[in-house]
């Protein structure tokens, strides 16, 4: 028993869950499709109400279960030059054009067309759908599903985070961090410039700092199965100053680490803070006690790091036809699984990454055909004593 995956994905397209948006009439409709098909449905809001986590459970309780994981939040389209509504869905020539088709409500959809078949299936096993939000802002929301569930001891025995990757197994993606840096100088006219304190000058030394450490990481450590194959730090904001003729008072970077799940992220942040804070800053200080340096987390992302010996690692490419596996130097939601409830998890879901956040993001049919067939085994997996 089959929905129509093309009308799910349209639905679910329709809904803007733009991430500074509610999700939550997305979750209606969600909801209301599965317990239509005898789901439970339970809710984990944020502390304004206006979005939510939800898990549903098809099958008996039990800690032997599967989960299927994604999103329901897409990245703005503000900006791009669409060529069509990104909120309505279009089909040519074998892709489905609109926002978050790929990324990653094709997966969703394909969860919700199998939603009739996992009901009629004499399940033996549970089978659990955990749709989050704000993932694209550093996996924000489903932090709070997984506290949840962590208190109540929840367990299953694997978990596919549905994420594009042409369904091919993704064993491991890299921890990253990111920092807002702020820059507290003194202002003065720029003729009298060695008695100010220059906060655009502290903070290029701090982007030197972080220059510096990219390339000693780019000489570290690697692993040839990433696409990118080493960690790395990079600046994406810098900004400060408001004419030529004043010292500036204020500055501000944003940069990240991106590493290697067997490498210390740690170790690269407290790095940076120990030049600011031990180098720069009593340099500021000493022309200006005020002069202050501020660190704040812009967004935090667990690692992945599943071995191709895993038992979910093998169970993924069978339930994927094929034997082959990667890893990956983007982000997803898939560490908070392993780490927070010690879950087995791996990334798998349709469409590719190279469509996710452009402009006329779109997903090939044949990738949510090969979805569902992946649906269909994870099905038949569940129904299979342990």
């Amino acid at each position: 028993m089959q929905g129509d995956v093309t009308e799910i994905l349209e639905n679910l397209v329709s809904f803007n869950t733009v991430s500074h948006r509610s999700n939550l009439p997305l979750l209606d409709y969600v909801e209301e499709f599965l317990l239509d098909h005898g789901f439970t449905c339970e809710r984990v809001y944020d502390a304004t109400g206006e979005k939510a986590n939800m898990l549903a459970r098809i099958g008996p309780e039990g800690p032997n279960g599967f989960i299927l994981s994604g999103h329901t939040d897409v990245v703005p389209v503000e900006g791009q030059e669409w060529s069509r509504d990104p909120f309505q869905l279009c089909e040519e020539d074998g892709k489905l054009y609109g926002r978050g088709s790929c990324d990653m409500k094709g997966f969703l959809a394909c969860c919700l067309a199998k939603a009739g078949a996992m009901a009629q299936a004499p399940l033996i096993r549970p089978l659990y759908l955990a749709f989050s939000y704000d993932e694209e802002i550093g996996c924000v929301g489903v932090r709070g599903l997984l506290d949840d569930l962590a208190a109540k001891n929840f367990a299953a025995e694997a978990c596919f985070v549905g994420e594009p990757t042409n369904m091919q197994v993704v064993l491991a993606h890299k921890s990253k961090a990111s920092y807002r840096v702020h820059f507290t100088g003194f202002s003065c006219h720029s003729s009298l410039a060695p008695q100010g304190v220059n906060a655009v000058s502290y903070a290029a030394k701090l982007v030197a700092k972080l220059d510096e450490m990219a390339a000693a990481l780019a000489n570290g450590p690697s692993d040839a199965l990433f696409d990118l194959p080493y960690s790395t730090a990079h600046v994406g904001v810098f900004q400060g100053g408001t004419a030529l003729n004043i010292v500036p008072d204020s500055a501000e970077v944003i940069f990240e680490f991106r590493v290697l799940p067997t490498e210390d992220l740690e170790a690269c942040i407290a790095e940076v803070k120990d030049f600011a804070f031990q180098d720069l800053l009593p340099q500021m200080q000493s022309v200006y006690p005020q002069a202050d340096i501020t660190f704040e987390t812009y967004s935090e992302i667990d690692g992945l790091n599943t071995s191709a010996e895993a038992p979910v690692s093998a169970l993924a490419k069978r339930l994927a036809g094929r034997n082959d596996h990667a890893k990956v130097a983007y982000g997803t939601e898939a560490g908070l699984f392993q780490n927070v409830l010690a879950v087995p998890t791996v990334v798998v879901g349709p469409g590719s990454i190279e469509q996710a956040h452009k402009p006329d993001e779109f997903i090939e049919r044949a990738e949510l055909d090969k979805c569902l067939s992946f649906l269909d085994r994870l099905i038949s997996q569940a129904c299979q004593p342990v």
